[in-house]
C-alpha cells in the first residue's frame, strides 16, 4: 500500500502561496485512483477536480465507431477537471486512471470558487491550462507526422515525468489503444527499444533503464512540451514540492 502523500506532492499545489493551500487543505481529500478507473465519461459534468500525486491519468477521445486515442497525460504536474474552472462544466473526452496512486480531490463547487475569488489561483490554473493546451497539440502532431517509434519515446518520458519511478504497470495493447495504432507496431518498436538497453518489459512491468537514451530517440515534440511546462509552472524550490523533472 502506497505511503501517505502529501499536498505538496503535486506540482500545483505545491506552487501555491502556504496561505492559499491552508485555506484549500479542509476541503481536499487524500483518494486512491485504480487502474483502470473512469474518473468522467464524455459529456459528463464532475463532480471533483483531482490533483494527482503517485497516480497517472489519461484524457482519451473515443469515436463514435469505438476508436480511442489519448490526448493528454496528467501525473503529479496538474490537476484534472480543467472544465471546471473554465465554465464549460462538461468534458470532450474521458478521463482513465492508466497507473494507479494517490490523488487529491477537490469538490467541483470549492475549485470555481477558488478561480473566482483568488487571483493568485485564477492566474495559476490558466498557466496550467495553456501548458495542457500545448501537449495535446503536439501530441497531435506527433501522431501525424514522426515515427512510431518516436511517438513511443514520447509517451514513456511524458509518464516518467509526471511519475515518481521509472517503472509502469501497462501492456503494448494499452499502449496501441493509447497511441490509436495497431499493438503489432507498438511491440515491434518496444522490442528495439529492449534490445538497444532502454527499457526492460516483462508481464506488464515496463522499466525505462536508460532515459537518455531514450532522449536521444526521441522527436521534438517532447522538449516542446516540457519547456512550456517550466517556463509556465516553474519547479517549487527543492525540498518543497514534487521530484525534480529532467531536463531534455
Amino acid at each position: 500500500m502506497d505511503s501517505l502523500c502529501r499536498p505538496d506532492e503535486n506540482r500545483l499545489l505545491a506552487t501555491l502561496p502556504p496561505e492559499e493551500v491552508n485555506r484549500l487543505l479542509p476541503n481536499l481529500e487524500l483518494v486512491t485512483l485504480h487502474l483502470g478507473q473512469v474518473m468522467a465519461d464524455a459529456g459528463q459534468a464532475p463532480t471533483h477536480a483531482y490533483f494527482p500525486t503517485t497516480a497517472i491519468v489519461s484524457m482519451v477521445y473515443v469515436t463514435e465507431n469505438g476508436d480511442s486515442a489519448e490526448i493528454a497525460v496528467i501525473g503529479n504536474d496538474g490537476v484534472v477537471g480543467i472544465s471546471l474552472f473554465l465554465g464549460g462544466d462538461r468534458t470532450l473526452g474521458c478521463t482513465v486512471v492508466h497507473n494507479a496512486g494517490q490523488a487529491y480531490r477537490l469538490p467541483s463547487r470549492h475549485l470555481a470558487a477558488e478561480f473566482e475569488r483568488r487571483a493568485v489561483v485564477m492566474r495559476l490554473l490558466l498557466r496550467y491550462t495553456q501548458a495542457l493546451v500545448t501537449q495535446i497539440t503536439q501530441t497531435a502532431v506527433c501522431n501525424r507526422h514522426h515515427h512510431l517509434e518516436q511517438q513511443l519515446c514520447r509517451w514513456l518520458l511524458l509518464r516518467l515525468e509526471r511519475s515518481v519511478t521509472d517503472e509502469l504497470t501497462v501492456t503494448h495493447e494499452i499502449i496501441s489503444t493509447l497511441l490509436g495504432v495497431r499493438r503489432e507496431g507498438v511491440s515491434h518498436e518496444a522490442h528495439k527499444l529492449q534490445v538497444s538497453g532502454l527499457i526492460r518489459y516483462r508481464r506488464g512491468k515496463l522499466r525505462v533503464l536508460d532515459r537518455e537514451g531514450l532522449m536521444r530517440v526521441v522527436c521534438e515534440c517532447f522538449g516542446v512540451v516540457h519547456k512550456e511546462y517550466e517556463r509556465l509552472l516553474p519547479a517549487p524550490d527543492a525540498g518543497q514540492g514534487p521530484r525534480a523533472h529532467h531536463s531534455p
